[in-house]
């Protein structure tokens, strides 16, 4: 589980309805951001430092557009109020590791098709080392949002570990089949 804190951050805002573009580009930087949705309009975060300039951003955008935001400082009532918050909390990160850790297990298996159809070309370690660049971006952005450090994130990391190495036995085993050392060599 997620290390508990004592003190979450909501955000209470109300946009106009017009244009619907302002609303939205502020739904989707506290989502990037890590947020929480408690319900309409109603955002939370952990009350860490990280999350300044979440707040300076979504207080510009919101006054950009017209509308009013409330950043409020809350702890639960009750330590089983911590607990909920933290496993909403949890359970919106775990939600992206799986399917990070999905799609991670799906560039193992590609590689493994790859070797087994022993498909060893220029094109085909590109196209693999293209993939390996986005899950590297992938898992940077759902770890700048995992603030709390859930239970999956240790499991990504080592997911993401296996596939790069993978992904240089692929390469060494492409450059061997050409018959030129590998780059940097």
């Amino acid at each position: 589980m997620a290390r508990a804190v004592e003190r979450w951050i909501v955000l209470l805002f109300r946009m106009p309805s017009e244009p619907a573009r302002h609303r939205i580009a502020l739904w989707r930087d506290l989502r990037k951001a890590g947020a929480v949705s408690l319900g309409q309009s109603a955002w939370t975060l952990p009350d860490v430092p990280a999350v300044r300039p979440v707040l300076e951003r979504a207080e510009r955008r919101a006054a950009t557009a017209g509308g009013e935001l409330l950043r409020l400082v809350a702890e639960g009532l009750t330590p089983a109020d911590v607990e909920r918050l933290t496993a909403l909390y949890e359970a919106a990160r775990a939600e992206e590791w799986r399917e990070f850790l999905a799609d991670s297990d799906k560039y193992l298996a590609e590689l493994d098709r790859e070797q087994a159809q022993e498909k060893y070309t220029l094109a085909e370690l590109e196209e693999e080392e293209q993939s390996l660049d986005r899950l590297r971006r992938w898992y940077r952005d759902l770890r700048n949002r995992d603030l709390l450090g859930t239970a999956l994130t240790a499991q990504a990391d080592h997911r993401l570990k296996d596939c790069a190495r993978r992904f240089d036995d692929y390469a060494d085993a492409v450059y061997e089949r050409l018959g030129s050392p590998p780059a940097g060599s």
